[in-house]
């Protein structure tokens, strides 16, 4: 490995490319990080806004049910609309915070140090409403909690995905890095999606609430210790050649959205966002609701999304090399709309011929692919920019560039919230307003793909190789 050469005070210092070792160690507190995103994505809802086969199975339901949120919103949806779009506008402040740091620990690695405890402790919180019934006292604490726990999940992703682009000094080895946290993203998700099936096990001895509560105990204390990882497994003054910016949070901010690809990027990414994650929030609901299948099934389909997407991170990461991470991501884009459309399709007359089980084991296959470009190149693609920036600007402002992709993510998660939890009110009994969620996401997708077809990623490269 060469070293690179970072002009000091004193001169230059070396400094080294991250081993493989240390690569993997990073990628740890991914695993750490997504087992507790994918607690509260896929989780979160099926909670608090459960449909008549989880209530029959004994589920609390802890929240004043349907649109009683000036007769539009329900509680769920717009405490989770609200959350995230508030955090939305805390990242900035958290990158510029991260982007200017001075510590002698580096400029990242403080953040996901102290970070890492209030996002395990408050990921639990989120689900031990304090009154066992409906009450409006838990939808305010919920409200409380799911914000507490988007801030102290900036405060640690925000750093850390900054890492990315820092710890990569060339775009080949920010793709490794990129595929590395995308195999224990995936993993740490197939942990979250694991859930029914620990706490079916833990039933005959609790309550099914209780035991979901004790569930997502055990899996956040292992994604506390995973989240710590990176902390003392990796000197970031070692591995890291980017100093402290000198801009404002508002100078950064301005400066970071003047790129034009990154606008296209992030353009594109909203709209990504609403998508899956109305889809993702959605996936238990198509599985209990249309295919009238047990719960645990969505387990079932989880994994096996999983392992097949993990079967295409190698060829991902060979063919972004090859034919470049645009037309990979465009055909991800693709293959995400029409899994999306079938999911509307579950459970109905036009699928009639092939059996429910064999539908859902259809869409976790079709949904896979995608899965894995999605896992990987975003990250990378955004760590380009963020470089191509830094040399064009002589502003090393990486965690604004990943806060404002985060802050896309938030925006199209706030929406999407809104709009699960709005259509899927009408017609329950029938499913029909999770096949119209199903739908929107197709269709989003698919605008999606046309506004990422605009991204120039020659001319980003382009910057990168001069």
């Amino acid at each position: 490995m060469n070293d690179a050469m970072m002009p000091t005070a004193g001169g230059t210092r070396a400094v080294k490319d991250l081993p493989t070792a240390k690569v993997w160690a990073f990628a740890v507190g991914q695993f750490g990080w997504a087992l507790l995103s994918g607690i509260i994505s896929n989780w979160l809802v099926y909670f608090y806004q459960p449909d008549q086969e989880t209530i029959d199975q004994g589920q609390t339901v802890f929240v004043p049910q349907g649109l009683v949120v000036l007769g539009v919103v329900t509680v769920v949806g717009g405490i989770t609309a609200f959350a995230r779009f508030f955090d939305a506008f805390v990242d900035p402040a958290v990158a510029s915070l991260s982007d200017r740091c001075k510590s002698k620990a580096g400029r990242r690695i403080p953040f996901l140090k102290f970070a890492a405890l209030p996002l395990a402790v408050v990921t639990v919180l989120v689900f031990w409403s304090p009154v066992n019934g409906t009450s409006w006292v838990n939808a305010a604490f919920l409200f409380v909690t799911v914000i507490g726990y988007y801030i102290a999940l900036t405060f640690y992703c925000t750093p850390y995905n900054a890492l990315i682009a820092e710890l990569g000094h060339d775009s080949k080895q920010q793709l490794n890095i990129s595929t590395a946290i995308s195999f224990t993203w995936v993993f740490g998700t197939a942990i979250a999606y694991v859930a029914p099936v620990i706490w079916g096990a833990m039933t005959p001895g609790l309550d099914r609430v209780t035991a979901i509560r004790v569930t997502f105990t055990i899996m956040a204390a292992v994604a506390f210790v995973c989240m710590l990882v990176p902390v003392f497994a990796i000197d970031e003054k070692e591995y890291v050649k980017s100093q402290p910016t000198s801009e404002s949070t508002l100078a950064s901010l301005k400066e970071t959205f003047r790129d034009g690809e990154f606008r296209k990027f992030v353009g594109s990414d909203v709209v990504y966002w609403v998508a899956i994650t109305t889809f993702q929030t959605g996936l238990p609901f198509f599985v209990t609701s249309l295919l009238k299948l047990p719960e645990t099934t969505s387990t079932v389909y989880f994994v096996l999304m999983t392992a097949v997407s993990v079967l295409f991170y190698l060829p991902v990461n060979l063919f972004a090399n090859r034919v470049g991470k645009k037309r990979l991501l465009l055909g991800a884009f693709v293959l995400f709309t029409i899994a999306f459309a079938f999911a509307g399709m579950l459970g109905s007359g036009l699928l009639g011929a092939i059996p429910p089980m064999v539908q859902g084991l259809i869409l976790s296959v079709v949904g896979a692919i995608p899965m894995a470009a999605f896992g990987i190149l975003p990250q990378a693609i955004v760590a380009n920019i963020a470089d191509a920036s830094s040399k064009t600007t002589g502003q090393d402002r990486q965690g604004m560039f990943y806060a404002a992709r985060t802050f896309a993510m938030k925006m199209g998660q706030s929406v999407a919230m809104l709009l699960f939890t709005g259509v899927s009110t009408i017609g329950m009994a029938s499913g029909t307003g999770y096949r119209i969620a199903a739908i929107c996401a197709a269709v989003l997708c698919g605008i999606g793909g046309v506004v990422f077809a605009f991204y120039n990623e020659k001319k980003v490269l382009s910057v990168l190789e001069d």
